[in-house]
């Protein structure tokens, strides 16, 4: 649902996405428990949202569970991390060209 400042962009420098629930929903709101399968279909830089397929278990044949979410890059730099896959790989790309 949220993230402190710290942690969140350590999570943008080591290449992870982060992404917290639209307003008005939560875990619980959507029934999730954490034994789902995500799956990120749709990135949308621009708007800083991406969309995401919820699965229940692999044998559920239910149809998937399809949310929206915000991005948590919040800066064009975090932005250039995300992309390059973390602090790391940006800083040896922008070394070797």
């Amino acid at each position: 649902e949220s993230f402190e400042r710290i942690h969140r962009s350590n999570l943008v420098g080591m290449g992870i996405l982060p992404l917290v629930f639209m307003a008005g929903e939560n875990a619980a709101s959507l029934g999730l428990d954490g034994s789902e399968i995500y799956d990120i279909d749709a990135i949308d830089l621009n708007k800083k949202t991406a969309r995401v397929r919820i699965c229940k278990t692999t044998k559920d044949h239910a149809e998937p569970l399809q949310i929206t979410v915000q991005l948590r890059l919040d800066t064009p730099q975090e932005i250039a991390y995300f992309q390059h896959g973390g602090i790391l790989n940006y800083v040896l790309n922008e070394k070797l060209c």
